[in-house]
């Protein structure tokens, strides 16, 4: 295949990408943080802080379609060790029929007991969060990132992706860390990273 023909092809793949998720915020704006999916190189930063050798599953919220559940492949994770919760049924039927293997899950990420089901108890090694947080009340944020914090180790992160200048999640230093991870200009929006930690 000539390059132009690839470029082309590459585009092409792009725009539909981004067609789809338009068409999903403007279903669900609520469930859908931002108009445009994930860049790759912020998906590539979130994916950065995944363990592939812990051994242990990674827990993926708003998997959108689907740019950062192939960052975390490309970490070295196996698609059976990636589970990823999405709430949308269209973007949820699109992930399964695009990457094999991956356990996808279509539910709520403010739910997990009931939609982890047999994996409810399961720890995992991080999670790598696109909810969109600033759409939620800060009781709600901070309830999952406590409930997220508590299925992985102490010390392991949840990365959650922002548009907000300020972390998503209010301070509170008893509970658990705050680290501003990046500041990710090639992103439509720019996109704020940030990473929690369970306290000592």
């Amino acid at each position: 295949m000539s390059l132009r023909l690839k470029v082309k092809e590459r585009f092409g793949r792009k725009f539909d990408e981004e067609i789809r998720f338009f068409k999903g915020w403007m279903n669900n704006t609520r469930a859908v943080g931002a108009i445009l999916p994930t860049s790759s190189i912020t998906a590539r930063r979130m994916a950065s802080v995944v363990n592939p050798h812990s051994g242990l599953p990674v827990l993926e919220l708003g998997p959108g379609t689907g740019v950062i559940t192939k960052a975390i492949l490309e970490r070295g994770i196996a698609p059976a060790k990636l589970v990823s919760v999405e709430y949308s049924t269209d973007f949820f039927n699109q992930l399964k029929a695009r990457f094999a293997g991956v356990q996808f899950i279509n539910g709520d990420a403010f739910d997990l007991e009931h939609t982890l089901g047999s994996l409810k108890d399961r720890q995992f090694d991080s999670v790598v969060s696109a909810v969109p947080l600033l759409n939620f009340p800060m009781h709600r944020r901070v309830e999952l990132i406590e409930d997220l914090l508590s299925r992985i180790p102490v010390g392991r992160p949840v990365v959650q992706i922002s548009y907000g200048a300020l972390s998503p999640v209010v301070a509170m230093p008893d509970r658990y860390s705050i680290q501003h991870l990046d500041f990710v200009v090639r992103n439509i929006p720019p996109a704020q990273l940030w990473v929690y930690r369970k306290a000592h």
